[in-house]
């Protein structure tokens, strides 16, 4: 598959404009997993848990450095002009989280 061909297909699937937007976006993924993989074991060093592994480390990565990547995500957003986008993904993420812990009737 061409280059062309899978952001043509990221486009129609988000729903964008344009291919210069869908390559603003994936630049802000990328800018935020990066920032995350640098900030990640300064983070754990802060808070006394750099060598934390297994499913303690999970737990510790899912409570800092996920609601972090979280923000940052907004944060490259609004620096690269895709702030709304990345708000709407966030809102049905907060609403998907919110759906998990909602008591069944």
């Amino acid at each position: 598959m061409s280059d062309q061909k899978f952001l043509e297909r990221l486009k129609s699937k988000w729903g964008l404009k344009s291919l210069t937007q869908v390559v603003l976006i994936l630049i802000v993924f990328a800018l935020t997993g990066s920032s995350v993989l640098f900030l990640k074991p300064v983070i754990f060093k802060l808070v006394g848990f750099e060598h934390i592994t297994g499913w303690k480390g999970t737990v510790l990565y899912l409570l800092l450095i996920f609601p972090m990547y979280q923000i940052l995500l907004l944060v490259f957003g609004f620096i690269f002009g895709q702030f709304a986008f990345f708000w709407d993904k966030e809102k049905k993420l907060v609403g998907l989280m919110a759906r998990l812990f909602r008591k069944k009737k």
